[in-house]
C-alpha cells in the first residue's frame, strides 16, 4: 500500500494563529486539493494527521471539525480523488497525550486502522512537530513553505537535523513524491 501522510493546517489549508474554527474559515491553499487528488489517482492512500487543540481549548467542537473535514473530503472528491483517513488529536499540549505531534500516537492509529506499515511513507508538514513525528516513526519528512514552513525551514537550518527536503507548497511536494515512482 502506497501512503502519503499530510498535516492539515498550513499544508492543505490556510492556517491561523486564531485557529480554524469553522468550515467557512477552512480555506484550501492554492493547488493543495488538486495535489491530493493527483496523489490519490496515482494509487496513494491519503492520510491526514493533525493536532486540533482548539477542541481542548473549547474554541470549536467536534461537530465543527467534522464540517471542516467534510468540506476537505468533498473538494478532493470533486477533483477525482479520495482522502482515506483523517486522524486528529483534540488535546492540549499540557495533556501529555500520546497522539499530539510530535508524538506518534496518530501514526500508530493509522497503522492499526489500515493494517499497514508507515515506515518509509512520505509525511508532508509545515512544522518542526511534523518533521519530528515523521523521523520518530521512520517516515520521510517533506517540509512545505506554506503555513509555518518558512519559520520551520529556518529552525531546521539551525538544528542538527538530517537533510529534510523543502518545497514551496503541497503541489510541488506531490510532484516530487510522484517522480520517485
Amino acid at each position: 500500500m502506497k501512503i502519503v501522510i499530510l498535516d492539515r493546517d498550513g499544508v492543505v489549508n490556510e492556517d491561523s494563529d486564531a485557529y480554524i474554527k469553522s468550515a467557512d474559515e477552512w480555506i484550501p491553499i492554492d493547488g493543495s486539493i488538486d495535489a491530493i487528488a493527483t496523489l490519490s489517482k496515482a494509487g496513494y492512500a491519503i492520510l491526514i494527521a493533525t493536532n486540533q487543540s482548539g477542541i481542548g481549548r473549547n474554541i470549536f467542537d467536534e461537530l465543527a471539525l467534522s464540517a471542516m473535514h467534510l468540506k476537505l473530503c468533498g473538494l478532493v472528491e470533486d477533483s477525482g480523488g479520495t482522502v482515506d483517513g483523517i486522524f486528529y488529536c483534540p488535546h492540549l499540549p499540557t495533556d501529555r497525550c500520546d497522539c499530539r505531534k510530535p508524538r506518534v500516537g496518530l501514526l500508530r492509529q493509522m497503522e492499526a486502522e489500515f493494517a499497514c506499515k508507515l515506515s518509509g511513507a512520505s509525511f508532508v508538514g509545515d512544522s518542526l512537530k511534523d518533521v519530528k513525528a515523521a523521523l520518530a516513526f521512520g517516515c520521510k519528512p517533506l517540509l512545505v513553505r506554506t503555513g509555518k514552513g518558512l519559520e520551520t525551514e529556518d529552525l531546521l537550518r539551525n538544528l542538527d537535523f538530517e537533510e529534510v527536503p523543502v518545497f514551496d507548497n503541497l503541489a510541488s511536494a506531490a510532484r516530487q513524491i510522484l517522480s520517485r515512482e
